[in-house]
């Protein structure tokens, strides 16, 4: 079927952002690339049930998502934890949380709907720099992972000083999940460095289906942050 746009944005600092339909599923175009796909979702929902296991019994979890995009890590979160829970996900771009809001809500289920679902309109950076109080899980995929570095404040985000303060605003035993396209062990080197015990986990975005390869890391909050 004809993939027909449905709507344009303005992206933050430059750019456009597409939102296409073919009857069918939806995509997300930026400035003529495929950046996601109503239909690939497998490596989104693992992030967000890699990063919630440690912290499913604690009744009031506390979980910041770094990136709408489609829904599907913050309905998987919501799926995970229990009904005392929060989740705040943190979106840049206004235009896609209207249009979460609107026709494309149904593929992830519509997940903002949910009471215990909050959207922070800014940078997930500021929550994590400024924790309103301490985080149990930080999920990420704001980016193509740690090497893509599409905007300045990712760069903040996967460096030390980024890794550093996600380590100090989750609780004891907290959990850092970052989605990322393709592997990086220096990556996986630098949260070991900022305290973090890491698991490396390959997932595929079409899920048990298969599709491509993306990685998952885990990093669970140790006690020692032994610098950049």
């Amino acid at each position: 079927m004809r993939w027909e746009r449905v709507d344009r944005a303005e992206v933050p600092g430059g750019g456009v952002m597409d939102l296409f339909h073919d009857g069918r599923a939806f995509a997300i175009h930026v400035d003529g690339r495929r950046l996601m796909a109503s239909d690939e979702y497998g490596s989104e929902r693992a992030l967000a049930e890699l990063g919630c296991a440690p912290i499913a019994d604690r009744a009031e979890a506390r979980v910041l998502i770094g990136g709408l995009g489609m829904g599907f890590t913050l309905s998987e979160a919501l799926a995970r934890v229990g009904p005392e829970a929060s989740v705040t996900v943190a979106e840049l771009m206004p235009d896609v949380v209207r249009w979460n809001r609107g026709p494309l809500g149904e593929a992830a289920g519509r997940p903002l709907i949910d009471p215990r679902a909050n959207v922070y309109a800014g940078d997930v950076a500021d929550l994590v720099r400024r924790p309103p109080a301490p985080w149990d899980a930080i999920l990420l995929d704001v980016d193509n992972g740690p090497t893509g570095l599409t905007r300045s404040t990712n760069e903040w985000l996967y460096g030390w000083e980024g890794l550093a303060a996600a380590h100090a605003a989750l609780s004891a035993g907290g959990v850092l999940g970052v989605w990322s396209a393709w592997p990086d062990s220096g990556f996986a080197r630098r949260l070991a460095r900022a305290g973090f015990a890491v698991d490396e986990v390959e997932v595929r975005s079409r899920g048990k289906q298969g599709g491509q390869r993306h990685v998952v890391w885990i990093g669970t909050r140790g006690h020692a942050v032994r610098g950049g």
